[in-house]
C-alpha cells in the first residue's frame, strides 16, 4: 500500500477536558514531569483523548500516525523535561513572537526555564511509553515520534540559557554538547528497541542563519555566521547519522515558529538552502511554505541531487478558513518541475497546536482543513 501523499506535521488541537489539566501544568513548577502524580485523573484523561484522536486520524485518512502531541505541553520542551538531569521552572518571561500585526511582540507561556542538576541521560524516557501507547492504537499504520532537534536544543541550552560554566554540571559548551549527544543516542537506542521506525526532529532556527533576516540574533554583527551554521548542521547530522545506523527513518520539520497562530521570525529558504537542505542528512524534510516569508520554491534545487523527500507545507494551520487551493496546486506544480513527484508530499506548514493553547480555529475547522489537504493531494498526485 503506497503512502498517503497528504501528511500531518504532528500536533492537533487539544480537547477541552484535557486542557483543564494542561492549563494547571502551565502555572506550576512544583510538579514533576510527566505530572501524572500531581493531578489525579490527568493520566486517564490524556489516554482517553489520545485514543480518540488516533481514531480520528485514521478516519480522516492519515496513515503516518502521531498521538496528536496530546501528551506534550509544548512541541519541544517535554522531551527535555523527560531527560534525567533536567529541572523545569517558570521563568520571568516566555518566548517572544510576532503578534498578528507583524510588528508588536507577543509573549508565550513562561514555564520554559531549564536547569541541569546532574549529567543528562536519555534512558527510560517517558516518550518510549507514549510511543508504545500510540503504536498499540494505530491499527497497523506507521507511527512517528516527534522530538526537538539536537542542534536547536543545544543552542537554547547553551546560548539562551547558558547552562554551562565553572559552577555548573557541564563546565564548557563542548561538555554540554557531548552530554546532549549521549542523551539523544541513549533515547534513540531505547526507541529502536521499542519498535520505533520513524523519528522526526523538529527545528525552528534555520532561517536565523539568513544574513538578511531582520529577526536573527545570529546575523547581527556576526562575521562567524557561516561557521555557526556549519556547527549547527554538523550537530544535527551526528544524531541523524546515528539514527540511520540504528535503521531508523530520520525526518525533520522546519518552520519559523507557531504559537497561537503567530510566528517568531522571517527568513527565506533561498538564503540557507545550500547548507540546511543540501547538507543535512535527513530522509524527509517537512518545510514551511504557507506564506511569502519562505521565498521561492526554487530553493528546492538544493535537494535535486539527493534522494530526500520533501513535504511541502503550503497549507496553513494558523487560519480558520480553508486554504487557497489554486495557490497550493501552483506551488506543488513548481516543486514538481524541480523534484520528481514521487519525492513530494503535501502538508500544513506546522501542527495545529505546537503548544497546548493551539492555533485560533476550532476542531471542526481543523479537520475540514485536513480533509481539504487530502483532497488537494489526491487532485495533484492522483
Amino acid at each position: 500500500m503506497s503512502e498517503c501523499k497528504f501528511q500531518i506535521v504532528g500536533s492537533l488541537l487539544r480537547p477541552r477536558d484535557l486542557l483543564v489539566y494542561k492549563n494547571k501544568i502551565e502555572q506550576r513548577d512544583d510538579i514533576t514531569y510527566p505530572f501524572y502524580d500531581d493531578f489525579p485523573g490527568y493520566k486517564e484523561c490524556e489516554s482517553q483523548a489520545v485514543a480518540q484522536v488516533i481514531q480520528e486520524e485514521i478516519d480522516h485518512g492519515i496513515d503516518v500516525i502521531t498521538d496528536g502531541e496530546y501528551t506534550k505541553s509544548m512541541w519541544h520542551l517535554d522531551f527535555i523535561w523527560g531527560l534525567d538531569g533536567i529541572e523545569r521552572y517558570i521563568a520571568d518571561h516566555g518566548y517572544t513572537f510576532k503578534d498578528h500585526d507583524g510588528h508588536s511582540n507577543f509573549e508565550t507561556r513562561k514555564d520554559i526555564g531549564l536547569r541541569i542538576i546532574k549529567p543528562l541521560s536519555g534512558k527510560h524516557h517517558h516518550f518510549i511509553d507514549l510511543f508504545k501507547q500510540t503504536k498499540s492504537l494505530a491499527q497497523g499504520r506507521q507511527v512517528k515520534l516527534t522530538v526537538w532537534s539536537l542542534a536547536h536544543a543545544f543552542t537554547e541550552l547553551s546560548v539562551f540559557d547558558h547552562l554551562y560554566g565553572p559552577e555548573q554540571v557541564y563546565k564548557t559548551a563542548d561538555d554540554l554538547k557531548a552530554g546532549l549527544i549521549q542523551a539523544y543516542k541513549e533515547f534513540l537506542d531505547d526507541y529502536k528497541a521499542a519498535g520505533g521506525t520513524i523519528i522526526q526532529f523538529d527545528d525552528c532556527l534555520w532561517e536565523l542563519f539568513d544574513p538578511e533576516n531582520p529577526d536573527s540574533f545570529f546575523a547581527e554583527d556576526n562575521g562567524d555566521l557561516p561557521a555557526l551554521a556549519d556547527g549547527f548542521v554538523a550537530l544535527n547530522n551526528v544524531i541523524a547519522d546515528y539514527g540511520h545506523q540504528l535503521g531508523l527513518k530520520v525526518w525533520t520539520h522546519n518552520c519559523r515558529g507557531n504559537y497561537a497562530s503567530r510566528h517568531a521570525s522571517g527568513g527565506t529558504y533561498e538564503a540557507i538552502a545550500a547548507k540546511f537542505l543540501g547538507e543535512q542528512h535527513y530522509d524527509r524534510f517537512f518545510l514551511e511554505w504557507d506564506d511569502e516569508r519562505a521565498g521561492a520554491i526554487s530553493a528546492l534545487e538544493a535537494l535535486k541531487d539527493k534522494e530526500a523527500e520533501v513535504v511541502l507545507g503550503v497549507l496553513s494551520s494558523k487560519t480558520a478558513a480553508l486554504d487557497d487551493e489554486e495557490r497550493a496546486l501552483r506551488l506543488l506544480d513548481q516543486a514538481a518541475k524541480i523534484l520528481p513527484k514521487e519525492r513530494l508530499f503535501l502538508s500544513h506548514q506546522c501542527g495545529f497546536a505546537s503548544c497546548d493553547c493551539g492555533n485560533e480555529l476550532t476542531m471542526a475547522q481543523e479537520w475540514a482543513k485536513i480533509d481539504q489537504g487530502q483532497a488537494i493531494a489526491k487532485k495533484f498526485f492522483g
